[in-house]
């Protein structure tokens, strides 16, 4: 029996709701994924400090992170469209017979791969198929659809390799999945019903700035299915930052929690910190994991229209809506003036080393304490051009139940 909406207003209001949430996000992957603004010091009136200050760390040769890669160049093909629509990228340069595939999940709003493009580049050049799932034909799209829509588009990715000839084939026994933001819920999702939605078991999970699973009751989330399916076995990394405003640590801390038969040493909550100690400082907010490559861009206008729609509901927001999630959700809007995105430190020391490691140890057995443990490798952030450490991450306890 196909289900009929009311238009009642209290549906306008949900609706209203998830679209300013969209808005707000969306707004925030197309215009701070371009040029980081000028970090200059300044004097206590303003004005800029000639006197030079440590520079930031520069990308490891080597390693998990690094800028060493054994393939040279990435294959893109484009399947669907609309919320139906999955990018899969193979490497090349040389060709492999056969590799891993790693199923990466946008944000809110950051359906174009070009705001992710500089990290899915590293994880293909590396050696892995990654497949980008559309799981938004646009803001309007509900959340309980995310997920069904991101496991139709990863089995569409997976049956073109397969069966259409000249592509590499996909190791479906070495599957990772990472995700940001929203996407990131939608990753444990994945993992959590990989058999119910016929998809390979994952053997990774890294959730970076998962969120907000807290708000689905009030119909502006995403709700969480039940994360104790994910399987034993499965090497499980959730990744917040000290200055996120938008979802903090309470998802990440859920997510550990919740996957019950993940065993404890398999598994942490990992806080990356920010550090100011020269320039350009190093920010862990919401945005932490945009890494923008115009290489990936798919054509898409940037943010066409997003700011009218942002003012017109901003404030229906604030006119209509006065309670605790709407006042969040409107305060995520006003304060989220994070810095413009760049690929930096905290990419190379902290997110794509960590996911490096993570699937070097669950697809090879090696690297585990890089990924996991609290260890001084898994820790280490870098150093400044002066020779001080940047502020090593936090690998925090939480209480399983």
């Amino acid at each position: 029996m196909r289900h009929v909406h009311r238009d009642t207003p209290d549906r306008w209001i949900r609706v209203g709701l998830r679209v300013a949430i969209a808005a707000a996000l969306a707004l925030l992957l197309f215009f701070l994924a371009t040029d980081r603004r000028d970090d200059a010091s300044r004097d206590a009136d303003g004005n800029p400090v000639a006197a030079a200050l440590p520079a930031a760390p520069a990308q490891p040769a080597s390693g998990p992170g690094g800028a060493a890669l054994p393939h040279a160049a990435v294959l893109r093909n484009r399947y669907g469209q609309g919320d139906g629509e999955v990018w899969v990228y193979e490497p090349s340069q040389p060709r492999p017979g056969s590799a891993p595939v790693v199923v990466f999940l946008h944000g809110w709003g950051g359906t174009n791969p070009r705001v992710y493009g500089a990290w899915i580049d590293h994880i293909a050049r590396r050696g892995a198929i990654v497949v980008f799932p559309r799981y938004q034909a646009d803001l309007g799209t509900e959340p309980v659809r995310f997920a069904p829509l991101a496991a139709a588009a990863v089995r569409t990715a997976l049956a073109q390799l397969v069966n259409e000839p000249g592509h590499v084939q996909p190791r479906l026994d070495r599957v990772a999945y990472v995700g940001h933001s929203v996407g990131a819920l939608i990753a444990a999702t994945l993992a959590a019903r990989a058999d119910a939605e016929n998809l390979p078991a994952p053997r990774a999970v890294m959730a970076v700035a998962p969120g907000l699973s807290d708000k689905a009751r009030a119909d502006a989330g995403y709700a969480l299915p039940d994360l104790g399916a994910i399987p034993p076995g499965t090497l499980l990394l959730a990744v917040a930052g000290d200055a996120d405003r938008f979802a903090g640590e309470a998802d990440a801390r859920r997510l550990v929690a919740e996957s019950t038969r993940v065993a404890a040493a398999d598994k942490n909550l990992v806080v990356l910190r920010s550090d100011d100690h020269g320039r350009p400082g190093l920010r862990a907010d919401h945005f932490m994991a945009l890494a923008p490559d115009d290489g990936y861009d798919n054509g898409e206008p940037r943010g066409a229209g997003l700011p009218s729609v942002r003012e017109r509901m901003r404030d229906r927001v604030r006119e209509r809506l006065a309670d605790g999630v709407e006042a969040d959700i409107a305060a995520s809007v006003e304060h989220a003036a994070a810095p413009r995105a760049a690929v930096d430190a905290l990419d190379w020391f902290g997110l794509w080393k960590l996911f490096d490691a993570l699937t070097d140890a669950a697809f090879y057995g090696t690297g585990r304490d890089t990924a996991l443990g609290d260890t001084a490798r898994q820790r280490f952030m870098g150093q400044w051009s002066d020779g001080v450490a940047v502020r090593e991450a936090e690998i925090r306890p939480v209480a399983t139940r």
